[in-house]
């Protein structure tokens, strides 16, 4: 299985891919230079923002919510415009927002981080019917944030941790009890990153330096990994024709010049055809 360029504009820090269902378009993020990428056929797309954005949920057709360093806001792809829904640590300049993903009741989860990495500083939040709680503290680079087909539960990981934690979620989709370990890849000296889940529950997770992203069977157990030309893989979405296609982000960030040249793959984002089926996108539910 080989990976494909699907669009070859170097991001320092690739982030965030979303296939919007309804409109058959990949989404994606730049954070460092605050830009949303997309592409429409042929034709690469962008829109810049005044602050580092990170992740995103689909809303209807023409509108996504969007995480920045300080809100979530309502973005509207026909004109640019945008409307804030909440802060977001707004208070905390140390803090910048980094991986999100809707969940299955139309809530969307969003990890925070310190834009130096500092030790424990981020934080995982979930914005529900108009409000956002904090549901975990003391995280250093929250990513992994996934949920499990049947709702049972929702995964995500403190990167610096190289554990990825699963808690189970009650009928409303808050966590219920204490989050456990589901894989720990410390002795490995594996860094896990973004995750999606695909249809069958196998979770795939993006992990940092390693040029591939790895799949995990439901009870924790290691299946396959596919590789990717991009050292840093930072977070995979499934998409295209009947959800087959899995999408990869990566980043340049923390390469010297001499890996990270402008003939490099690092930093591109990739395409895998038929590895897996996936599924549609929760809808965010303002």
């Amino acid at each position: 299985m080989s990976a494909q360029v699907f669009d070859d504009r170097r991001c320092i820090l690739g982030e965030g891919p979303l296939w919007h269902p309804e409109r058959g378009q990949l989404f994606w993020f730049d954070i460092m230079r605050y830009r949303l990428l997309s592409r429409d056929a042929s034709d690469p797309l962008q829109w810049r923002f005044d602050e580092p954005v990170s992740a995103a949920g689909w809303v209807d057709a023409d509108t996504l919510l969007i995480a920045s360093a300080s809100a979530l806001w309502r973005f509207d792809l026909t004109d640019g415009s945008k409307t804030r829904l909440c802060g977001l640590e707004q208070d905390n300049a140390v803090t910048r927002s980094n991986d999100g993903r809707a969940d299955p009741w139309g809530g969307f989860w969003i990890g925070t981080m310190g834009r130096m990495a500092e030790l424990r500083a981020g934080a995982i939040y979930r914005f529900y019917r108009g409000k956002l709680q904090r549901l975990f503290g003391d995280i250093t680079i929250p990513n992994a944030i996934c949920f499990a087909p049947d709702r049972s539960c929702a995964y995500f990981t403190d990167t610096s941790t190289r554990q990825v934690m699963r808690v189970a979620l009650d009928k409303d989709g808050w966590p219920e009890g204490a989050p456990v370990v589901f894989l720990d890849l410390s002795e490995e000296g594996l860094n896990p990153d973004g995750a999606v889940v695909d249809k069958d529950g196998t979770i795939w997770i993006a992990q940092w330096g390693a040029a591939r992203v790895a799949a995990y069977a439901p009870d924790g157990s290691f299946l396959r990994a596919v590789d990717v030309p991009g050292l840093h893989t930072t977070c995979p979405a499934f998409g295209g024709a009947e959800f087959r296609t899995l999408y990869v982000t990566s980043a340049r960030q923390g390469l010297s010049a001499d890996v990270a040249h402008d003939q490099s793959p690092h930093g591109q984002t990739f395409a895998l055809h038929n590895i897996a089926e996936g599924l549609p996108e929760p809808r965010v539910i303002l």
